[in-house]
């Protein structure tokens, strides 16, 4: 067995599996053949696989092939596949949607992948033209970009998506006839799980008049993903990454809940000494200041056991989920409905200085990677995600910086939002520093700086002042409080809770109720 196939070949087991076994094909290393399966498992996306070295190498891309020129998908690199995975389609549901032969437009392939960028053309049954993958800076999740190069390409008609390139059959008829069984290629207790990109409530300025709804805490910490598969547990952010080794005691307590397969969704978050959630104790826990009680409460429950149950109504949802978890304790708790008129929960919730309280539609499905208005939320207080965009030199006895420039998305354009001052003790004015530093860039990312507001720079910020500010790549996101937006777009009073790793920068916009 080739080396690079071992990681194939530990994840199945063939005696339950009709994938093919890892073994190298008789014309390895002189064809060069590309295959894209369409694959309908826990969120529907496309494996994108060429010959190489005896192997295929593959990346999964969540939105399909791009057709205009310039046009990038993400495309994230798995394990490399057998040659004659090639040739299979079955049930899992995976079709065969093209394959045909690729041509590198540039040195030699294997070095152009170890390299960071392959120039390639494809010429198959739907697609005939040039492409790129471009290896992202920040590859820790084996990220890449497919890129359309060339010329633009006329997008594949419905029918065609639809339409297997070896047999002609639907994803439908493939499921429907199950002429090859895919299941996880694991035992029963230990099944492939996918994370789910997380629904997502929108913010509103008053409660709902009518329906059945169901209100919840809202919760001050990192949302996050368990997916239980026998005895293996991973902890994901809402933006994919592993947070298993960081919270490595709610992994240990999911591995020992009941479910022999099973992805919970639900909030990580540290409590104070009223056992109140606290985004800061968070942060004091990351710069090793506090050890805090941890706690992940979960809400939702996406999958049990090989059952798919997000097309199920949110209340059938939470009743399973809370006789699965019974009478869990800390780190592992329920999250509880909360009852009553939801404005004197509201108003009860901040009189317990609380974040704020979330609805949800009773009768729900899952929607997966959406902001639904069927989940809402309601705030007590006004608090926000913001990107930090670079920091002021410090002043007096401060050290590192004095104070940080932060913003929002807008129009793909990254908007100022005001200077944070407060919030940072000494270990994280050192941490931060460390972080920012890193991140150096010469010039200012925002682009509303310097701006003028009735005769005034905008935050005292003047182009004399700029000169002194330290410039960072826009990729770290944090959590501020603040007393309100100026009318000028601006934040009164903010104050820095935190770092929010879970955030990814370019998501980040103003948060306007609806």
């Amino acid at each position: 067995m080739k080396p690079s196939l071992r990681t194939y070949a530990r994840k199945r087991d063939f005696t339950r599996t009709a994938e093919p076994r890892a073994t190298q094909g008789k014309n390895a290393g002189k064809m060069r053949r590309f295959v894209i399966q369409k694959h309908d498992a826990s969120r529907l996306h496309y494996d994108f696989r060429i010959e190489l070295d005896g192997t295929l190498k593959s990346w999964a891309v969540p939105k399909g092939m791009p057709f205009k020129r310039g046009e990038k998908h993400l495309a994230v690199q798995v394990e490399d596949h057998p040659l004659d995975y090639a040739g299979f389609e079955g049930v899992g549901t995976v079709m065969d949607w093209d394959t045909g032969s690729y041509e590198p437009l540039g040195g030699q392939p294997q070095k152009d992948l170890e390299a960071g960028k392959f120039h390639f053309a494809l010429h198959g049954k739907k697609l005939e033209g040039e492409w790129t993958l471009v290896r992202m800076k920040r590859a820790e999740n084996n990220e890449w970009l497919l890129i359309k190069s060339g010329d633009d390409l006329r997008p594949i008609s419905k029918k065609k998506d639809d339409e297997s390139s070896r047999s002609g059959r639907s994803m439908a008829k493939i499921a429907r006839e199950r002429t090859a069984e895919w299941k996880s290629g694991r035992a029963e207790t230990n099944v492939d799980l996918d994370f789910i990109a997380p629904m997502k409530a929108t913010l509103l300025a008053e409660p709902p008049m009518r329906g059945p709804w169901l209100y919840e805490l809202k919760f001050d910490g990192y949302r996050a993903q368990a997916l239980k598969s026998g005895d293996e547990v991973r902890l994901m952010s809402s933006n994919a990454k592993d947070f298993t080794d960081r919270f490595e005691e709610i992994a240990n307590a999911v591995r020992e809940l009941s479910a022999s397969s099973a992805i919970f969704d639900g909030e990580i978050v540290a409590l104070d000494e009223q056992g109140r959630s606290r985004f800061q104790l968070l942060q004091a826990l990351e710069t090793g200041t506090e050890r805090p009680t941890l706690a992940f409460y979960i809400f939702d429950l996406l999958h049990l056991d090989g059952t798919d149950l997000r097309e199920k109504p949110l209340r059938e949802r939470r009743e399973i989920l809370r006789k699965l978890l019974g009478r869990t304790g800390v780190p592992i708790r329920y999250s509880a409905e909360i009852r009553g008129d939801p404005k004197k929960l509201l108003a009860e919730v901040r009189k317990r200085g609380l974040e704020g309280i979330i609805g949800k539609e009773a009768d729900s499905m899952y929607e997966a990677g959406r902001r639904s208005r069927s989940w809402i939320k309601l705030k007590c207080v006004s608090e926000q995600e913001m990107v930090i965009g670079g920091y002021t030199p410090p002043e007096g006895t401060r050290k590192h910086f004095g104070a940080l420039l932060v913003g929002y998305y807008e129009r793909e354009l990254l908007r100022f939002a005001g200077k944070v001052g407060t919030g940072f003790d000494a270990a994280l004015l050192k941490s931060l520093h460390g972080k920012m530093s890193a991140l150096s860039r010469t010039s200012c990312p925002f682009a509303n700086l310097p701006e003028k507001q009735q005769g005034r720079w905008s935050q005292n910020i003047t182009p004399r002042e700029m000169k002194q500010c330290h410039w960072v790549k826009p990729t770290l996101v944090c959590q501020v409080r603040f007393t309100e937006w100026t009318r000028d777009g601006k934040l009164r009073h903010p104050v820095f809770l935190g770092l929010r790793e879970d955030k990814d920068a370019r998501e980040v916009v103003r948060e306007r109720p609806v």
